[in-house]
């Protein structure tokens, strides 16, 4: 009897290790990040919560088994100091599991590229950035190549640009989307091109939401950032949405891992295959439910790509694969879980503006400040009255539509403001050698008229 309890004693305790082995994720994979915030900027308007924010996804991720470039959050560094950082972060994250740069401060983009901005910043012209600024792109390169199998980048640094007083000609608002690198996950604070908060009770909405998400247990990678975009959505009423650029990342990753289902009886378990401990790739599993396919029409409709040209059989197809062109997805025309993921990721998208042409009938209409691209057309259309307007430019966000025409041709442009637009669309119309004339131009949310 001696004998039996002492076995039955041994079993549960190697149980018990097993569990407390699984649940640790610092004992299954090396973790390493480096964690910046600058807010005591020297030449441009200082922030409040940048420092705040870091030295709380410091404490955050220590907690979590992250192994902290310099051994806490890197504060109100300049660019020497970043640099250095930024390197020491490069060497340290070489045959490591899991990679995470987190940063908080001044961002703006500069001919499309992504600035991180050191407080003692003060370029004067567009060609100081190089020398002043910290690119993405070289945080990006210091993690390629070290051997790890996910990588992570977390910027919340899309605050006003500080610089636009100073005239930088290619500086612009917020930053630009960057395409992901393999096993890469890039994360912003809110909608590449729009402005985030920086917060009003001593954090920013997006990493007081991402410092309490990745404490939850069980939620993968993509959970846990959508879970964080829809707190974010909701604290700030809509005005700001956090975005994610991901390439494949291979197998599941949780910031905190499922606990371990209760052994109700001690048996040795079965061996199950390895096919089924698997999830399937979304982006290989096909829709077949018809209800499902008639939403992914939907959404790509209202995302101005059309999935049914008149002409075309192959329509759906043809607009799936400009979708996943613009999403930097392989364009493989197919009608996929994870397409339409990505649609029901973006249907926030608004507002909506609609400009309408009829050729034949010389009529036209224009909308704006609607919540879809169907209700932007129809009001358009009621301007037409009874005649046909088959010619549509449908533009959402901070787009701008412009409308110009002379006796012998017309054009439809939308760019990002909408000077650029009624310039655009004067260039396109005036091709024919005749002067034209803007008689329409707006942007989305109805201003520029």
């Amino acid at each position: 009897m001696c004998g039996a309890i002492g076995g039955s004693w041994r079993y549960w305790a190697l149980a018990l290790l097993a569990a407390l082995l699984f649940a640790t994720p610092a004992a299954a994979e090396k973790r390493v990040a480096l964690v910046i915030g600058n807010s005591a900027y020297q030449n441009v308007t200082r922030l409040d919560n940048p420092r705040n924010d870091a030295a709380l996804m410091a404490e955050t991720l220590s907690g979590l088994g992250f192994t902290l470039i310099g051994g806490r959050a890197q504060l109100d560094l300049d660019k020497p100091a970043m640099d250095i950082a930024v390197q020491n972060f490069g060497r340290q994250v070489q045959g490591a599991d899991v990679a995470l740069f987190y940063y908080a401060g001044h961002g703006v983009q500069v001919s499309g590229s992504n600035y991180l901005v050191p407080v003692s910043a003060n370029p004067v012209r567009e060609a100081d950035v190089d020398f002043q600024m910290v690119d993405v792109n070289l945080v990006l390169r210091q993690m390629q190549g070290s051997g790890t199998r996910l990588n992570m980048v977390i910027l919340d640094a899309c605050r006003n640009n500080p610089f636009g007083a100073r005239g930088l000609r290619a500086s612009d608002g917020g930053l630009a989307q960057m395409r992901a690198p393999e096993g890469t996950l890039i994360s912003y604070a809110t909608q590449p091109g729009n402005v985030a908060l920086d917060g009003t009770d001593g954090h920013s909405p997006y990493t007081r939401a991402l410092a309490s998400t990745i404490k939850q247990a069980g939620l993968d990678i993509f959970q846990t950032f959508n879970q964080v975009g829809l707190a974010v959505k909701r604290q700030t009423g809509g005005s700001q949405q956090p975005w994610v650029s991901s390439s494949p990342i291979d197998g599941n990753f949780y910031f905190v891992p499922p606990a371990p289902a209760p052994q109700q009886v001690a048996v040795a378990p079965q061996p199950q295959p390895l096919t089924s401990t698997l999830r399937p790739d979304p982006d290989r599993t096909p829709i077949k439910d018809p209800i499902l396919l008639r939403e992914l029409s939907d959404r790509l409709f209202e995302l101005n790509y059309d999935p049914e040209p008149l002409d075309s059989k192959n329509g759906m197809r043809v607009a799936i694969s400009k979708f996943q062109e613009k999403v930097k997805m392989t364009p493989t025309g197919d009608a996929t879980e994870g397409v339409l993921t990505r649609l029901r990721k973006m249907e926030d998208l608004k507002p909506w503006g609609s400009i309408v042409f009829g050729p034949d009938s010389d009529k036209w209409g224009m909308s704006w400040n609607h919540s879809s691209r169907r209700a932007a057309i129809d009001d358009a259309l009621k301007k037409c009255g009874t005649s046909k307007c088959p010619i549509e430019l449908s533009f959402y966000g901070a787009r701008c539509g412009a409308f110009a025409i002379s006796g012998k041709s017309w054009s439809l442009v939308q760019r990002d403001t909408v000077q650029r637009a009624k310039d655009a669309a004067l260039d396109e119309c005036g091709k024919t050698g005749k002067s034209c004339r803007i008689i329409g131009a707006v942007c989305a949310d109805g201003s520029g008229r």
